[in-house]
């Protein structure tokens, strides 16, 4: 049977026999993060993938794919392994995308420039080779989507009804749930205190799907 992230991490927890609260203060997140990756409310990045790996002493590969072997063979006593068969890194597919301005969880904002990065960010896979990250800024996809999170987006992606997108309006960007009918688009925000919108389809420039959630501690 096919199992994700959140299955690993949390079936490599409980096989380790550790609550949620110390495993999160192993790997220095906070016990409601743990609790988002174990849900698939998002997934951790490559930094606290190896951690997760580390303190639940499984296969950093299998973690994050769920394929080959849950725990490492164990090492003959007196033999030496070359680095290039221990080392973590090459055996877990992560990528490096670059990380833009904000973009508003709220009311519209003036557009993003994409041209010059502030920094990038480590991701596992989203084969996508123009994926990029925005941070959030606004309430209106709380609790789901916080101020200061990070989104990441697959330009390539195809956006559907029910998809959490990066919507450009008018040269203008917002982040919400969308609803995508003939010739209109509806803008739906995760919090109930904001309403949502509806714009023309011709208004609206680009609809992009939001593929990963890196949460801000």
């Amino acid at each position: 049977m096919k199992t994700t992230v959140a299955d690993r991490i949390r079936v490599a927890r409980e096989n380790k026999d550790i609550d949620q609260t110390s495993l999160a203060t192993k790997v220095d997140v906070t016990s409601r993060t743990l609790q988002r990756w174990e849900k698939g409310e998002q997934v951790p990045d490559g930094d606290y993938l190896i951690s997760l790996a580390k303190y639940t002493g499984v296969r950093p590969e299998w973690l994050l794919t769920g394929e080959g072997e849950m725990y490492p063979a164990p090492m003959p006593r007196g033999k030496i392994i070359p680095i290039d068969q221990m080392s973590i890194l090459k055996k877990v597919h992560l990528e490096m995308i670059p990380l833009f301005s904000s973009v508003p969880a709220g009311k519209l904002a003036e557009i993003f420039h994409p041209d010059h990065a502030e920094r990038y960010v480590t991701v596992d896979s989203v084969n996508d080779p123009n994926a990029f990250a925005l941070v959030v800024r606004g309430n209106s996809m709380s609790p789901k989507i916080e101020n200061g999170d990070i989104v990441v987006i697959s330009p390539q992606r195809e956006a559907k009804s029910g998809d959490i997108c990066v919507v450009r309006i008018n040269n203008e960007d917002t982040l919400k749930k969308v609803k995508i009918e003939e010739n209109y688009v509806h803008l739906i925000p995760l919090n109930t205190t904001f309403e949502p919108v509806t714009v023309r389809k011709r208004d609206v420039a680009f609809v992009w799907k939001v593929v990963r959630v890196i949460k801000s501690l």
